[in-house]
């Protein structure tokens, strides 16, 4: 018995340290949704940078083309989005037909995801477009980029294709913010001074995930206890995400980005889904109005987050407007 001892001590102790660890993830569950934001980052071969730019730390996920004159897509998440939202996307241009064609920048806009957020600063589209200007300089200097956006996103990348045509060789709006679309609830909820994406807890998480996916196996999963820190997140930000959705969805500047995008002239590319239930779709024929050489592509079966529900048929899209100036 005594030789078997020190096995028992040594499994007793493993058994201590693994209740132990677990202890520490379900009292912080914040750790359970970095290490999966990362794993999913380091599976689309992405890697992790920072940098200060206009007056911001942002912090962005890269991944290199085979050829050092490769285009750059510049990815720009959309309200409550992040850099983690385009790694489908990513993950669809790895494939055969495109893998290493496209140099990959998605950063965190300010205020949002990691990137720096300052108190008593303005994040609407106006500022943030400026901003999103100089992290172009940045990032890609001297070579235009190919700058592609998403919701509130898809606003900002319009205003800054139109105001610096220079830094912008094409641009893709997906699922843009910033014209009078037709009412829907989000849009009534909106106006009315409500957050329809406000996240209290689990029931509204739920919500939130059924107002922008379509389908349900595209949902991410979020489980006990992720869900816990990701609620905590949504609710520690509820003030700020109020304040930017007062800016882009009621105040002055709601539908400048739908009167600047007159005056855009690069190659575009205007893609929504037919079941979008918060940007309508009728927005893209707005755009459309105002972009008459943009394409036009519509996609059934996906909700709002077309990059995340239906990223082959994004991927497809994009490579045919960056090759060709058109979508098929």
């Amino acid at each position: 018995m005594r030789l078997h001892r020190p096995l028992a001590i040594a499994a007793a102790l493993v058994a201590a340290a693994l209740l132990a660890g677990l202890a520490w993830v379900v009292a912080r569950p914040d750790v359970l949704v970095r290490a999966e934001m990362t794993r999913q980052l380091r599976g689309a071969h992405f890697t992790r940078h920072a940098r200060e730019v206009a007056g911001h730390r942002w912090v962005y996920v890269e991944r290199a083309a085979d050829a050092p004159d490769a285009p750059v897509l510049v990815l720009v998440h959309g309200f409550t989005g992040s850099k983690e939202n385009w790694v489908p996307l990513a993950r669809a241009l790895d494939g055969t037909a495109f893998k290493g064609r496209y140099r990959l920048v998605a950063p965190d806009l300010p205020g949002w995801g990691e990137s720096e957020r300052l108190p008593h600063e303005d994040y609407g589209f106006l500022a943030q477009s400026e901003r999103l200007a100089a992290f172009i300089r940045s990032v890609s200097p001297g070579k235009p980029v190919v700058l592609v956006g998403h919701s509130m996103g898809g606003g900002i990348a319009a205003l800054v294709a139109a105001g610096y045509p220079q830094l912008v060789s094409r641009v893709a709006l997906l699922d843009a913010a910033g014209v009078r679309f037709h009412d829907n609830r989000f849009g009534a909820d909106v106006l009315a001074g409500r957050n329809p994406f406000a996240v209290r807890d689990r029931a509204s998480l739920d919500g939130y995930l059924a107002n922008v996916f379509h389908r349900d196996e595209a949902k991410p999963r979020i489980p006990w206890p992720a869900d816990r820190a990701y609620i905590a997140r949504r609710m520690h930000d509820a003030d700020f995400e109020q304040h930017v959705l007062d800016r882009i969805g009621r105040g002055d500047e709601r539908f400048l980005p739908g009167d600047e995008a007159a005056r855009i002239r690069q190659p575009a590319l205007l893609l929504w889904c037919r079941q979008d239930a918060v940007i309508d779709p009728s927005a893209l024929a707005l755009y459309a109005a105002r972009i008459p050489q943009a394409s036009r592509v519509m996609l059934d079966d996906c909700g709002h987050m077309s990059l995340m529900e239906r990223p082959g048929d994004v991927a497809t899209a994009l490579d045919a407007l960056i090759r060709r100036g058109r979508a098929r």
